[in-house]
């Protein structure tokens, strides 16, 4: 009886020792895990701070953008962009002539250069005379390369010259595109007077469509992103060669429609 009782007092006392060793093995894997989990959740969180950093994106979550070219249309654009909270530079020929608007819209406005606007952020906004495109690329090319640019430009026969052929001859996109080699370009915020934008920003919905399109899938995300922080709603038409779709004269020129209207006369997809 008593060797019984120590062959099973042995038993009892191995079984234990496993019991503990898989205990301990098991919360082992349990801590690796967790740390695993925690590196990978890092990881996510790394990543998607380098594609906002890689955008423009400050660590409020807004947009550093330079404006080239701070007239009507920049202008009225660069100040709803502020109203949203986004840090806005603006630029032009004559920096010293935009200090009203500068003041009026501090903190979050500064004016200067065109080199200091495309300095100022990864994300540029064109509104300059299509004619200008041209020079633009050939004194700023290198340093607007590889950037996000939102062209807002428009061309006209008797204002631009022979670019307005070539525009007609090939699109608008694909113009823009050849004069600003390297850049991620999206066509925005084109179609209307700069007077339509400022009253109808915000309104009820539904709001007003500002059609888009790109070749780069994340540049024109951040476009639509800045399109809804304007005050309005985006249309993805597509890639920039179906931009000609609503350059001037164009049938997605000129509509003052909401989204699902703008998508029926052009035929996409609701």
């Amino acid at each position: 009886m008593v060797g019984r009782r120590l062959k099973d007092s042995f038993r009892n006392s191995s079984i234990g020792v496993q019991m503990v060793k898989h205990v301990t093995i098991d919360r082992g894997r349990r801590a690796l895990l967790g740390a695993t989990g925690a590196l990978a959740l890092q990881g996510i969180f790394r990543s998607t701070a380098a594609v906002g950093q890689a955008a423009g994106q400050t660590a409020s979550g807004k947009m550093k953008i330079g404006i080239i070219g701070a007239g009507h249309i920049g202008g009225t654009i660069g100040e709803l962009w502020i109203k949203a909270g986004h840090p806005v530079f603006f630029s032009s020929r004559h920096p010293e002539e935009l200090k009203e608007l500068v003041d009026r819209l501090a903190p979050l406005a500064q004016a200067g250069t065109v080199d200091q606007a495309i300095g100022f952020g990864n994300v540029a906004f064109l509104a300059v005379p299509y004619g200008a495109l041209p020079q633009i690329g050939k004194d700023y090319g290198k340093s607007l390369a590889g950037k996000i640019v939102l062209d807002a430009d428009n061309a006209v026969a008797g204002r631009d010259g022979a670019i307005a052929d070539e525009v007609e001859r090939d699109g608008i996109g694909v113009t823009s595109q050849k004069y600003l080699p390297g850049t991620r370009l999206v066509r925005a915020f084109n179609t209307l007077n700069y007077k339509i934008f400022a009253s109808e920003a915000n309104r009820p919905a539904p709001r007003l469509a500002v059609p888009i399109a790109g070749d780069d899938p994340e540049a024109v995300q951040v476009a639509a992103g800045l399109v809804r922080d304007a005050g309005f709603d985006p249309v993805e038409v597509g890639k920039l060669t179906d931009a000609r779709r609503f350059q001037r004269g164009a049938p997605g020129y000129g509509q003052n429609v909401s989204a699902s209207e703008l998508k029926q006369k052009l035929s996409l997809a609701p």
